[in-house]
C-alpha cells in the first residue's frame, strides 16, 4: 500500500506547480496591470509552498513577507500612482517581436531542460542529503553577506530605481495635458 504522506506531498507539489507556472502565465497575459499584479502574489504564494516543501521555512517566510508583502505592495502603489496613464505595450495585438520572444523563451527552455539531463543522468533519481542547517537564518545570512553579496546589493539597487523611475512617471503630465493647460492660458 502507498505511503499516504508521499502521496500528500505529491497532491501538494503537483498543485503548486501548476499554480505556479499557471500565475507567471497570467502575470504576462493580464491586460490589466492589477490583476497581472494579484497573479504574481499568487505566483510568489506558489513559490513559497515549494519551498515549505523542501523543509526551507525561513525562505518562505521571507518569500511571503519581503517578495508577496513589500515588493508587489510597491508595484501596486505605482499601478496606482499611473492610473491610466500605463502604456499597454501589447494594444496592437502580438507583433513579430513578441512571437520571436517566445519562440526564443521555449528554445531556452527547452535547451536548459536538455542539459540538466544530460548533466544529471541517473543522478536525479538519488536522494540527497540536507543539512541540519539548510535554510536557516544564520546560513541564509552567511550567503548573503558572502557568497552572494554583490547580487544582494544590485538587487535592492533595481528595486530603488523601479520605484523612483515610478514615481517620475507618475509625476509627469502626458503631453495632451500640457497642451490643454497651455491653451487655457
Amino acid at each position: 500500500m502507498p505511503d499516504v504522506g508521499n502521496i500528500l506531498v505529491w497532491t501538494v507539489w503537483i498543485v503548486a506547480a501548476t499554480a505556479l507556472f499557471s500565475s507567471g502565465i497570467a502575470v504576462i497575459l493580464f491586460q490589466n496591470p492589477f490583476y497581472s499584479a494579484l497573479a504574481l502574489i499568487v505566483n510568489l504564494a506558489s513559490l513559497a509552498v515549494l519551498y515549505l516543501l523542501l523543509q526551507a521555512e525561513f525562505v518562505a517566510a521571507a518569500q511571503v513577507l519581503v517578495y508577496a508583502g513589500a515588493v508587489v505592495v510597491m508595484f501596486l502603489f505605482v499601478i496606482a500612482y499611473l492610473g491610466g496613464r500605463a502604456d499597454a505595450p501589447l494594444a496592437g495585438g502580438p507583433t513579430f517581436q513578441v512571437v520571436g520572444a517566445i519562440v526564443a523563451a521555449g528554445a531556452i527552455a527547452v535547451e536548459v531542460v536538455v542539459a540538466i539531463a544530460l548533466k544529471a543522468g541517473d543522478r536525479l533519481n538519488d536522494v540527497d542529503e540536507i543539512g541540519a542547517r539548510f535554510g536557516s537564518p544564520a546560513e541564509i545570512g552567511r550567503l548573503f553577506l558572502s557568497n552572494h553579496l554583490l547580487a544582494f546589493e544590485v538587487t535592492s539597487i533595481i528595486l530603488l530605481v523601479a520605484a523612483v523611475g515610478g514615481v517620475i512617471l507618475g509625476s509627469a503630465a502626458p503631453n495632451d495635458e500640457r497642451a490643454d493647460r497651455s491653451a487655457e492660458r
